[in-house]
């Protein structure tokens, strides 16, 4: 192939196909930057509170509004003038210098897979209207997630995986949440999931260590025997080749000193670990801010289990007694220790749920405890990092949070701004199964973000 003959478009679509994206050094592949609003992040943190939180209760209060919509909670003031928000975040309250609050978010799914799926790729889930949710569980027709697309358009051979999602992998009895994985790109291209509770005394990545017996020079052996077996990759079925690529991945892994010393949260002193908070979602932003310092591009950290952030029922308890106090603290310590080290300045952090809640109040039944439900209208999300300008609010919803009233954001949109901020050109394509291209950047870069 004579990559001198190529056009721009060409060389583009040549690269997201991964047949000459691996071989081109960075400065060829297709990136952009240099405009001092995108292009500038080196890692992005996804921090999905997983279930929807509630736009009210959170950055969009409303203490005007009517008690059955106000609910339970008082506002705060902030250090941003004019931006208010709820009692229960103070920490956060203090540092909304460095944070822009996004208050006109939306969609059009209420249902937790299907939104959950839009926001971690951007895209609607491939399955028919109606049905149950069995028939929108994860699946290889999905699109791929914002981390996977990034490693097939610009894969690594570091030993540092492009993606990495932690502590928990979204699975609610036989439902497998979408937008987790690759998608039809295949699994060799799916983030590396790190399922335990990094806050457990003993937590310990054991496919990050080589077993007893097995020094690095004898798993180098191992590797070039295995590589002579498979020689012939047009004897191998796709599976195979699949297969064949995560054996790779977990090489390079081993290998690697940065990834498994960034894994080792033992190492940090105690001190920091309380800092943090001594619970699943402090410690798995402490170690979100390891994988950032050992150059992992993208880290989605899932904060809580499905539906942890669900909160139809008991809102205001569950929020007042565990969610808000161990988010205002847990995002405090990230933010400072990435501006205190020099890296939130090329990191780009994210925080937000699939949806928000419903406006008004409301009971289940065989409930007496109120809480609110599903609500993708508007919602809420909060950027800091990589240019971003804090102090600011971009967006705005109506007198009771239910609408918008100013331009929305879609998760389109949010996912455009997440793969620019990394360099990703906007005219990236990727085809899908049926040979249909796909333009990965398909929303708008969130300009107000950067001032």
């Amino acid at each position: 192939m004579n990559l001198s003959n190529l056009s721009r478009r060409d060389l583009l679509r040549v690269s997201a196909s991964g047949v000459v994206a691996g071989a081109l050094p960075l400065s060829a592949r297709p990136l952009r930057g240099g405009d001092g609003s995108v292009g500038r992040a080196r890692s992005v943190v996804v921090i999905l509170l997983s279930g929807g939180p509630s736009q009210l209760d959170t950055w969009d209060p409303k203490p005007e509004a009517p008690e059955a919509i106000r609910g339970e909670f008082s506002s705060i003031e902030t250090a941003t003038s004019g931006l208010r928000i709820c009692e229960h975040m103070p920490r956060l309250a203090r540092r909304t210098d460095r944070i822009a609050v996004v208050r006109s978010l939306s969609h059009t799914e209420h249902n937790h897979l299907l939104a959950t799926h839009v926001a971690l790729t951007g895209r609607p889930t491939p399955v028919p209207r109606g049905g149950s949710d069995l028939d929108r569980v994860q699946s290889r027709t999905d699109f791929p997630n914002f981390a996977a697309a990034l490693d097939y358009v610009l894969p690594r051979n570091d030993g540092v995986p492009t993606g990495v999602s932690l502590p928990n992998y979204l699975i609610e009895g036989p439902l497998t949440w979408p937008g987790q994985h690759a998608g039809f790109l295949g699994i060799r291209h799916d983030p590396w999931s790190i399922n335990q509770d990094p806050n457990d005394p003993g937590f310990r990545v054991d496919s990050l260590s080589l077993r007893e017996g097995v020094p690095p020079a004898r798993l180098e052996n191992r590797r070039g025997l295995l590589a002579g077996l498979e020689r012939t990759a047009s004897e191998r079925s796709t599976a195979a080749l699949g297969f064949q690529s995560q054996q790779e991945a977990a090489f390079s892994l081993l290998t690697s000193a940065r990834v498994t010393d960034a894994f080792d949260i033992h190492r940090e002193e105690a001190v920091t670990r309380d800092r943090y908070g001594r619970n699943k979602l402090g410690q798995s932003l402490l170690l979100t801010r390891r994988l950032v310092q050992a150059g992992v591009p993208m880290i989605q950290a899932a904060m809580g289990i499905v539906q942890t952030w669900d909160t139809h029922v008991d809102n205001w308890g569950r929020l007042k007694n565990v969610l808000l106090p161990q988010l205002d603290q847990g995002l405090e310590a990230l933010l400072d220790d990435l501006e205190n080290s020099g890296h939130l300045s090329e990191t780009l952090v994210v925080v937000m749920g699939e949806f928000g809640r419903t406006p008004r109040i409301s009971t289940l039944p065989g409930s007496d405890i109120p809480g609110r439900d599903h609500w993708a209208h508007v919602y809420s999300g909060l950027f800091a990092g990589a240019g971003v300008q804090g102090g600011q609010v971009i967006g705005q919803s109506d007198e009771i949070a239910a609408y918008p009233v100013s331009r929305t954001w879609s998760p389109a949109d949010v996912g455009t701004t997440i793969l620019s901020s990394l360099g990703l050109d906007s005219e990236v394509e990727i085809m899908d199964p049926l040979g249909r291209p796909n333009r990965l950047l398909n929303g708008s870069v969130i300009t107000p973000l950067y001032g």
